[in-house]
């Protein structure tokens, strides 16, 4: 397998792109939840004739672009009140929020409903969304890295930890001592996003670049990325 990058301008943009030649007989554009676009085209096929596929294609794969970025990690103003939008998988939710006999957040009917025993001042709601997004984030996070573990511990790898905290630039990370670390924001992107972070890091136990290798190794499980084959 080979390994061939590149760029092309959509509108004021520029998309870049990686193209792997492979032994297959379609090409196939694969727009990931961290912003790679990926080409896998057959063996023997000319760059030029990929490139004019992928300007053929750029609206498409700027759209796939638009619809991850949504989910990057960032910290954005938020006023914890009444009516406002936050993300859960991948999905909006509406803030409704009320006095109550005890501190809680549920949800459901497509709303958050914060319940705050004494006035449900803006820090107090804050701290109560983030401690039950930091709950869900810890079951989600366990229930992706338990589902796809047991492919990597075949290889006789080395089982690492799981951390959870806030990043601002990150969606997750491998230590040399074997630590995951993943950001709690992510627990605000689709499930797909999740898989696809947890695998991605764990390719890292393996290889620890984004060589061909890497990309070779873990093909097998990055159906996770939106694709779209081109007979």
């Amino acid at each position: 397998m080979s390994l061939n990058s590149g760029t092309i301008t959509y509108g004021k943009e520029i998309i870049c792109f990686h193209v792997f030649y492979v032994d297959r007989k379609t090409l196939e554009i694969a727009v990931h939840p961290d912003g790679s676009v990926v080409i896998k085209a057959p063996l023997g096929t000319e760059y030029e004739e990929v490139q004019k596929i992928v300007v053929k294609r750029a609206r498409w794969i700027k759209r796939q672009l638009d619809y991850f970025a949504q989910f990057n990690p960032r910290t954005p103003q938020r006023q914890y009140i009444g009516g406002e939008t936050h993300l859960y998988l991948g999905r909006q939710y509406r803030l409704k929020i009320a006095t109550g006999d005890r501190d809680e957040v549920k949800l459901t009917h497509g709303y958050f409903y914060i319940t705050v025993k004494e006035n449900p001042a803006y820090e107090k709601v804050k701290k109560l969304l983030e401690d039950w997004y930091l709950e869900k984030a810890t079951e989600k996070f366990s229930e992706s890295f338990e589902r796809y573990w047991p492919y990597f511990g075949k290889h006789f790898l080395s089982k690492p930890r799981i951390r959870i905290r806030r990043m601002k630039k990150r969606w997750g990370s491998l230590s040399k001592k074997g630590t995951l670390t993943l950001n709690a924001d992510l627990i605000r992107a689709p499930k797909e996003c999740i898989d696809y972070v947890v695998t991605h890091e764990l390719c890292h136990l393996q290889y620890h670049d984004h060589s061909p290798a890497f990309f070779n190794y873990w093909k097998g499980l990055c159906l996770i990325g939106k694709s779209e084959s081109i007979n």
